[in-house]
C-alpha cells in the first residue's frame, strides 16, 4: 500500500466509517491536534532521562490514548462508534489522577506560577501539555461530545504539567517562577 492516495489534494480527507470532509473541518482539527500532541510527547520520551520507566510507561499509555481519541474525533456517525476498538471513558480520567497524585507528592508544592523550561523533556513535555489545551479548546467545536472527552483531555494537560515539574526534579533543576 502506498502512503499517498492522491485523494486528499483538493483539501478534503475521509472520515472513519465514511464522509468526507474538508481539511480545516472542526474534527480534522480536533484529531490533527491531538496528533501533534501525541508527536510532542514522543519527542519528550527520546530526552527522558534514565531512571524514569514508570513515567516512560505513563506517557506512552497517554499516547495510545490519544491516538485512540484520535480515532473517535475522527467518526462522525454515532453509530460508528461502536466498531472503534476503544473510547476514552472514567477509568483513564482516573488513571490520569492516580499518576498526577504519584507524582505529586514526589514534588515541592507549587507557590507560584512556574515557567515552562528546564530538561528538554520537561520542556517537551510542557509543550505537549499546551497542544492538548489547544485540543481541548478544539473539540469544543465537534457537536454530541461525550463528556468523557473533555475530562480526558483537561486531565491529560494537568499530567502533563505535573510530568513535567516531576522530570526537572528529578534531573535537579529547579522551576523559575513567575512573579
Amino acid at each position: 500500500m502506498k502512503i499517498y492516495t492522491r485523494t486528499g489534494d483538493k483539501g478534503e480527507t475521509s472520515l472513519f466509517a465514511g464522509g468526507r470532509v474538508a481539511k480545516n473541518h472542526p474534527r480534522v482539527e480536533a484529531y490533527g491536534t491531538l496528533d501533534e500532541a501525541n508527536s510532542v510527547i514522543g519527542v519528550a520520551l527520546s530526552f527522558l532521562p534514565e531512571g524514569l520507566g514508570e513515567l516512560k510507561e505513563s506517557l506512552l499509555w497517554l499516547q495510545k490514548r490519544l491516538f485512540d481519541l484520535g480515532a473517535e474525533l475522527a467518526t462522525a456517525k454515532q453509530e460508528a462508534l461502536a466498531r472503534l476498538k476503544y473510547l476514552v471513558g472514567e477509568g483513564d480520567v482516573s488513571k490520569l489522577e492516580e499518576d498526577i497524585d504519584r507524582l505529586e507528592v514526589q514534588l515541592v508544592p507549587l507557590e507560584n506560577f512556574i515557567l515552562p523550561g528546564g530538561h528538554p523533556a520537561a520542556a517537551f513535555l510542557h509543550l505537549a501539555r499546551t497542544v492538548v489545551r489547544r485540543g481541548e479548546r478544539s473539540v469544543m467545536e465537534i457537536p454530541n461530545l461525550r463528556t468523557q472527552v473533555l475530562a480526558f483531555l483537561n486531565r491529560s494537560s494537568d499530567f502533563l504539567f505535573v510530568a513535567a515539574r516531576y522530570v526537572n526534579a528529578k534531573a535537579g533543576l529547579g522551576e523559575p517562577s513567575w512573579d
